[in-house]
């Protein structure tokens, strides 16, 4: 095979990967603002009846500076995939109390693309 195959064909890949990420992320986007977005937005320090889930990748639980919200005051965990996975799929179940948040996602590949999305791929 010659170099000019080879640079197509891994031009054709680096662009089969990256639209898949980019159609992953719009579908999370779009699940995001379907079931998530009438509380919480992504946008930094804008907050509405829920808090802004921008950087919550990583961060500990209840550790905003949203102020409403106490279901979380205390928690003792950092959200990663698998408990934010968990905390979306049924927040009752996961924290042992009830919650503000009233939305469940019990699909697990809509929890995955809203992971994604959360996690700013």
């Amino acid at each position: 095979m010659n170099t000019t195959k080879i640079l197509a064909l891994g031009v054709a890949a680096a662009i089969a990967v990256s639209s898949g990420s980019a159609m992953a992320k719009g579908k999370g986007e779009k699940l995001f603002n379907k079931k998530c977005g009438t509380c919480h937005t992504m946008e930094a320090g804008k907050h509405k009846v829920g808090p802004s889930l921008a950087g919550v990748m990583g961060r500990k639980a209840g550790s905003t500076d949203f102020g409403k919200y106490k279901a979380l005051a205390g928690a003792d965990f950092t959200w990663d995939e698998d408990n934010i996975s968990k905390w979306i799929e049924d927040p009752k179940k996961f924290i042992g109390k009830p919650t503000a948040m009233t939305v469940k996602v019990k699909k697990e590949k809509e929890r995955e693309e809203i992971i994604e999305y959360l996690k700013g791929e």
